[in-house]
């Protein structure tokens, strides 16, 4: 396919951006458009699958026939088969009358089939049948009727990792995937990302009829810097966001950064200016949760001085009572960086009855018996830590609370069980 049909399509279906990933996937539904292989279009979430079905029925020779798209993971697992294949009347409760699934409507035309990952086992049992020999039987029917429809199938889910699971057949994978045809996400399209901002940007200010928003140049790199877990589709939103609530139409990167979410899988890059602030912020987090561990450690170290020196003062009964409870185990809470709570676990093994210790090791143990010590305690590490990150945040605890990992609700009981209200 020469460039200016590769662009005529483009235009035809409002594909913007000119990456080589892309214009292959393009590329490769129009080269498979005029045959009757199965297609598996593969992708993440919003990165436009929709459009290549469409492409390869309408560049095909049975763009005359009918076209279905049908979202297979919107359909419930009970009713599926009879939105597929059709059902006769009474084969189940609401079955008023006989009723054509897909496959017979859409005979001698193509059947896209969205999310397909998310088809149950034993429909995929029959969609293999389909595929493989053309018939298929409706629920409640015995009568095997033919039908001779294209199937194209599109998900985002990795589909060997649900075939290794046993979540999908094996044999219906390889027969879908006769071309595979990728669609790369919107991060691997960086270049692509400023003109798709523009195209949302004036579809927007045409649709309300207000002035066009434009991005400067550190705003543009911001915008091709992000990773977009949503890809177009949540460009898009966000660029009709900006369009909407921004009154200046000019777009700073500190306009941009509010409106591009911390919550998500793509992470804004922090911009050099601001990097050195963030490693204090994470060295500090990281130096309270060290000091936390060594508190307990300090603690568990304490109990055992005393333990042993009690062996040393009356070392029969001492062993006694540890063949009773051969090995202890005590557990310490500790908020790990991510701030989820764990339990460190602390054994003490079983000592000897009879414990040999040379003079050094007993001094070294009567001098650590006399050192008292006063280690902090869970709570009121957790206490230090909840002060410390209201003050960071000037008292705001929603802001406080996203610091330390935990909900508002929790930070807000926390404040109360510990007397920081005020």
């Amino acid at each position: 396919m020469v460039k200016y049909s590769l662009q005529q399509v483009k235009q035809r279906f409002g594909i913007i951006g000119n990456a080589p990933e892309l214009d292959r996937a393009i590329d490769v539904a129009l080269q498979v458009a005029p045959t009757d292989l199965s297609v598996l279009i593969t992708g993440e979430s919003g990165v436009g699958k929709e459009n290549f079905p469409q492409i390869i029925h309408l560049y095909s020779k049975r763009k005359h026939g009918p076209y279905f798209a049908i979202n297979c993971g919107s359909i419930p697992e009970g009713t599926i088969d009879s939105e597929l294949f059709g059902h006769e009347k009474g084969s189940f409760t609401g079955a008023t009358g006989t009723r054509k699934g897909y496959f017979e409507a859409a005979d001698g035309g193509t059947l896209f089939l969205d999310e397909a990952g998310e088809l149950p086992l034993p429909t995929q049992a029959r969609l293999l049948r389909v595929l493989e020999s053309g018939e298929f039987i409706k629920v409640g029917s015995s009568k095997v009727e033919k039908s001779d429809v294209r199937v194209v199938a599109a998900t985002n889910m990795d589909m060997i990792k649900a075939v290794e699971q046993g979540k999908f057949r094996e044999d219906l994978y390889y027969r879908l995937n006769s071309v595979p045809i990728r669609i790369p996400p919107l991060r691997d399209r960086r270049d692509d990302i400023p003109l798709l901002f523009r195209k949302f940007s004036g579809d927007c200010a045409e649709k309300y009829m207000m002035p066009s928003i434009n991005l400067t140049d550190d705003a543009r790199e911001m915008l091709k810097t992000y990773r977009w877990p949503g890809n177009i589709r949540q460009l898009k939103n966000i660029t009709e966001q900006i369009s909407i609530i921004e009154q200046e139409r000019v777009i700073t990167a500190d306009i941009l950064q509010k409106y591009l979410p911390y919550n998500e899988v793509g992470m804004l890059p922090v911009p050099l200016s601001q990097l050195h602030d963030t490693e204090q912020k994470s060295f500090a987090n990281e130096r309270e949760i060290l000091y936390q561990v060594l508190f307990d450690m300090k603690k568990d170290i304490t109990d055992l001085k005393q333990v042993v020196k009690s062996i040393m003062k009356n070392p029969g009964q001492a062993a006694s009572s540890f063949e009773t409870t051969s090995t202890e185990l005590q557990t310490a809470s500790v908020i790990r960086e991510d701030h989820a709570h764990v339990s460190v676990p602390v054994k003490y093994e079983a000592l000897p009855k009879n414990i040999q210790l040379d003079e050094r090791e007993k001094d070294d143990i009567q001098e650590a018996t006399e050192y008292e010590e006063s280690a902090l305690s869970i709570s009121e590490v957790e206490k230090e830590m909840i002060i410390k990150a209201l003050e960071r945040h000037s008292g705001k605890r929603k802001l406080a609370a996203a610091d330390l990992g935990i909900s508002e609700r929790t930070l807000y009981r926390k404040i109360k069980e510990y007397s920081l209200e005020g």
